[in-house]
């Protein structure tokens, strides 16, 4: 451990299970000696996360509904009663309804598409703005991205539109939190087999060519991934903000 995060209080919201990356994200930043607090959805997240929690010497966990700004108000609220300050804050949520992955993208569906946006884009403009009322002293915010906001990927469909609105997100809250010293960034992971990453249609095939052609021959796993999240959460970061940074053994460079 370095010490890259001691001393600083980091919100990680979309630890599900131990093979998310907001999981890779929480236990890396957890060496480098952060004060975690976890957030859940709801009663049926509550249980796994609060164990994983525990994994993390005492880190805290919280419930919070992204969709709902009483929500987040209240999750905010009771950060900065037990917390008074945090420093960095890292989304790592997203949703679209499985149906809307199947099909075309031009089947997207009118509701489909508000839901997608609303928790995989609009969330983070949400909770940035709460979030920047605690950052006194400057902070970072990160936010997880995937080529798909860049490129057509097959059955990525309305996550690609979201993912793309997000990356816009990322520029924009960047100038309007820059004055206070808060960066955004957005990390664009490469694909990982995750539990949520098995929505994508044809995730074998992807994961099987990006060990073929990726320019280090090879999946990115979540460790990696991680470590460029704490790279963004520590001061070594201070200079950077408003940017996507491609964490996907160089995928995003080929062309067809």
């Amino acid at each position: 451990m370095s010490d890259l995060l001691k001393g600083k209080n980091i919100v990680i919201m979309g630890v599900r299970n131990k093979w998310s990356i907001a999981w890779a994200i929480a236990t890396a930043a957890h060496r480098e000696g952060a004060s975690l607090i976890l957030t859940y959805l709801g009663e049926r997240e509550k249980k796994d996360v609060e164990a994983l929690a525990k994994e993390l010497d005492g880190a805290a966990a919280f419930q919070l509904d992204v969709a709902s700004d009483s929500d987040i108000d209240n999750f905010f609220e009771s950060v900065k009663s037990r917390y008074g300050t945090i420093h960095g804050l890292v989304h790592a949520i997203a949703f679209a309804r499985a149906e809307e992955l199947q099909g075309r993208f031009v089947d997207t569906s009118r509701d489909g598409f508000a839901l997608a946006m609303d928790i995989s884009a609009y969330s983070l403009i949400a909770v940035s703005r709460r979030a920047a009322g605690l950052m006194d002293g400057g902070g970072s915010i990160i936010t997880l991205s995937y080529m798909g906001a860049e490129k057509v990927v097959h059955g990525y469909n309305v996550m690609g539109a979201a993912k793309a609105a997000l990356e816009a997100g990322v520029r924009y809250l960047a100038e309007d939190l820059g004055p206070s010293g808060i960066r955004v960034n957005a990390i664009s992971a490469g694909a990982v087999k995750t539990l949520s990453a098995r929505g994508i249609k044809d995730l074998s095939s992807i994961l099987e060519l990006t060990r073929q052609r990726a320019p280090l021959r090879k999946n990115v796993e979540p460790e990696e991934i991680a470590g460029a999240a704490v790279f963004l959460l520590s001061d070594m970061s201070k200079g950077i903000t408003g940017e996507t940074l491609h964490v996907d053994c160089g995928m995003n460079i080929l062309g067809v």
